[in-house]
């Protein structure tokens, strides 16, 4: 309320000030307008941050343009290429006021078949990948790209989308009697499309394939607003030989000389701007870095990436802006004001008539701001009860309750976050913002004004019992204190929804790095083993070391993910709970995730410590092994992933069971004593396994002492054959 205030106030400043005297502020260029940069290539203007020439001349390799030069006879032409996508642009420019991001057009291939006489007809063709990614690119396909086919019985398909498929068919088949041939793209008559789905991908294929009928067909990817209107003959894309394909851009770098503002309107922080701002620039992530969308506000034009780049439009250029006997007088932005000439100036006798009017319009502009602040204090006041309201609809007070109950002052630690932080901090919880979504809500990524990043779970519409959960897991997460457990910042309850904040981790959780491909690092046997140390570390402070022993009751890959220097972080306390030190288990309704449950609470309704060991068993079993708790071909036989390892282990074959990735690498020994450390923890009866720390503390000699692995693991079967 306060910003909006103060800009409408500001706004009613600045006339009043212009009609006394007007002056322009001079620019100052950015180095990268120097005159040494080359901004033209065949004809096409080529602005910052794109750029060719020297390093200084664009932001970074993404933005660099190649201009390559090529002879035919007597005549030489220049080409621009974007060198690290390796497609020639048409147009580059920067963002609008009504665009969210900047555009280049690239031309992209056509695939052909039966198209010239040395083509082979019921071949299938590809057309090259269009591949826009990378780490730190800035591009991205626009919801607009249509994959299109145009001839008689041409079949495309888009690949490299492992989601499902897409893709169209046209048909030359004569119509029935009365029925309109359009000769449009969308009938499927010698011609088709097909979108692209929701969740775009950044790597598209095209494939080709002729369904009987002979002649020339072509496919290609291109966007709507390119995409003719009426189709005559595919032999003129063929001709042609290229297509305009468009994509979106962003600003986006992690060089910190480009991190500082250019001057510019913070849109991220404020919802509008005045007159006196010549740009607008909006903060956000991509790629995992951070970017900067800018462009010039209404009546301004240039280029926002350089400093004192937007330029006034002048509002008086145009003829016959102001009535005869006025003369026009430019403003900041698309403003102008019409004053009258001197000798048009209005006689003594008329001046008080004059003032009176003024007097009269000035009252009346202090009544309508009194008016608007009014209004502003009765919505902020009832923006308030709304939020009172929610506090304690989501269990404000029974929060208030428990944690003044607890023993120690951690959850002092913990803050309390405003609605409208949050909502800056998402970009008022953005889908591009969402890292995942699971039972109990949706995850997204944040910035804090102070800069840091952080996750934010907003909790879906609950009723009591999920409510109950969400209390739950601030209370427990605000006694914790352990390197390996998520750490909780703080929540927020006067929003329709609760929510709450964690520190960010950035690597993703260890169901995806062990079972989904990655680049950027492998899972040793080494890792694997830490992780494994990290996690039990994690579960024996639960269970032995914290205020109350605290079990997690839902323990899986998926929970437990990996920071920057991909260490564990046990997280997703929704359904834990707390007990008292003389308690032994929990009589709960059965809860948890197929594959990881105990089979034992499962039949009992009893969760104990050893329920949580059974699941770490599995979590063991899926780093030896790098199999799903759950197969397509497992589930076919009436078997789990703890069934069909311990029968493996039964019928001493457990070498063939584990991961062919770190087969070859890793300490055999170390494997086979981490695989009977995991069959214990998956004993079906809970008094039989050994408890987290016992756990914590073996793995640790398996990782210290591979030396008298050979001696320990025969010590433990002559334990199970005197059982």
């Amino acid at each position: 309320m306060k910003t909006r205030t103060y800009n409408f106030l500001c706004i009613v400043a600045s006339v009043l000030t212009l009609l006394i005297n007007h002056s322009s502020a001079a620019t100052t260029q950015n180095s990268n307008s120097s005159a040494s940069c080359n901004r033209t290539c065949g004809g096409i203007s080529i602005p910052f941050p794109f750029g060719i020439g020297g390093k200084d001349c664009y932001l970074n390799g993404w933005y660099e343009v190649v201009c390559n030069t090529t002879t035919s006879g007597s005549n030489t032409t220049t080409v621009p290429f974007l060198s690290r996508i390796n497609r020639e642009v048409v147009n580059i420019s920067n963002a609008e006021s009504n665009e969210p991001y900047g555009l280049v057009h690239i031309k992209g291939p056509v695939t052909s078949l039966g198209c010239s006489s040395n083509s082979s007809q019921g071949l299938k063709k590809s057309l090259p990948d269009l591949n826009v990614t990378g780490k730190g690119s800035p591009y991205f396909l626009t919801d607009e790209i249509r994959l299109v086919a145009v001839g008689c019985g041409t079949k495309a398909l888009m690949t490299d989308i492992d989601s499902e498929i897409l893709g169209c068919e046209s048909s030359c088949e004569e119509r029935n009697s009365g029925e309109e041939v359009t000769n449009s793209m969308y009938d499927g008559y010698k011609c088709c499309q097909a979108r692209l789905p929701v969740e775009r991908p950044q790597v598209i294929g095209v494939e080709i394939d002729a369904t009987g009928e002979e002649g020339c067909r072509v496919a290609f990817l291109t966007n709507k607003r390119y995409s003719p209107i009426n189709v005559t003959e595919p032999e003129q894309f063929h001709s042609q030989g290229y297509v305009v394909v468009e994509l979106g851009w962003y600003f986006a770098t992690s060089d910190s000389r480009f991190r500082s503002p250019l001057g510019c309107r913070n849109m991220t922080r404020y919802s509008s701007y005045t007159s006196f701002d010549k740009c607008s620039c909006e903060y956000g992530y991509l790629n995992e870095m951070s970017y900067r969308n800018c462009y010039c506000n209404n009546g301004f034009t240039g280029n926002p990436y350089l400093r004192g780049g937007c330029i006034d439009g002048d509002g008086c250029k145009e003829p016959n802006v102001c009535k005869e006997g006025s003369t026009c007088v430019n403003m900041p932005g698309a403003a102008y004001m019409c004053k009258p000439r001197p000798e048009m100036i209005i006689k003594p006798a008329k001046s008080l008539v004059l003032q009176g009017v003024l007097i009269g319009l000035l009252g009346l502009m202090v009544l309508v701001v009194g008016i608007f602040v009014l209004f502003l204090l009765i919505r902020n006041r009832r923006r308030i009860i709304h939020n009172r309201k929610f506090f304690k609809r989501n269990g404000g007070l029974l929060l208030k309750q428990q944690l003044t109950t607890t023993d120690d002052g951690n959850v002092e630690m913990s803050k309390i976050f405003s609605s409208e932080e949050l909502k800056k901090a998402t970009d008022n919880f953005s889908v591009k913002r969402v890292l995942g979504q699971g039972g109990q809500g949706t995850v997204y990524k944040g910035m804090l004004v102070d800069g840091r990043i952080v996750a934010v779970k907003k909790s879906k519409v609950v009723d009591e019992d999920k409510l109950e959960n969400f209390i739950n897991e601030v209370v427990l997460l605000s006694q914790i204190n352990h390197r390996n457990i998520v750490k909780l910042l703080g929540c927020c309850l006067e929003t329709e929804v609760p929510i709450l904040v964690y520190e960010y981790i950035p690597n993703g959780d260890l169901f995806k790095r062990l079972h989904d491909e990655f680049d950027d690092y492998t899972m040793t046997w080494e890792v694997r083993l830490r992780i494994a140390i990290e996690i039990a570390g994690a579960l024996s402070y639960m269970h032995s070391a914290a205020s109350f022993p605290i079990y997690h009751r839902d323990i899986k890959t998926t929970n437990i993910l990996l920071d920057e220097k991909y260490r564990a972080k046990v997280s997703d306390f929704g359904t834990s709970r707390s007990i008292t030190i003389d308690q032994t288990h929990l009589t709960t309704l059965v809860a948890g995730t197929f594959g990881y449950m105990d089979p034992e609470y499962f039949l009992s309704s009893q969760y104990t410590d050893k329920s949580d060991v059974y699941s770490f068993g599995v979590v063991l079993v899926e780093l030896i092994t790098g199999e799903k708790t759950l197969s397509h071909i497992r589930s076919e036989e009436g078997r789990g992933l703890a069934t069909h390892f311990l029968e493996a282990m039964k019928e001493n074959r457990v070498i063939d069971i584990i991961d062919g990735r770190i087969k070859d690498e890793s300490k055999l020994g170390q494997v086979m004593a981490v695989a009977k450390l995991a069959q214990k923890c998956l004993s079906r009866k809970g008094r039989k396994r050994p408890n987290m720390r016992e756990v914590s503390i073996e793995l640790e000699r398996i990782r210290s002492s591979p030396e008298d692995l050979q001696v320990h693991l025969v010590n433990d079967e002559q334990e199970n054959q005197a059982m």
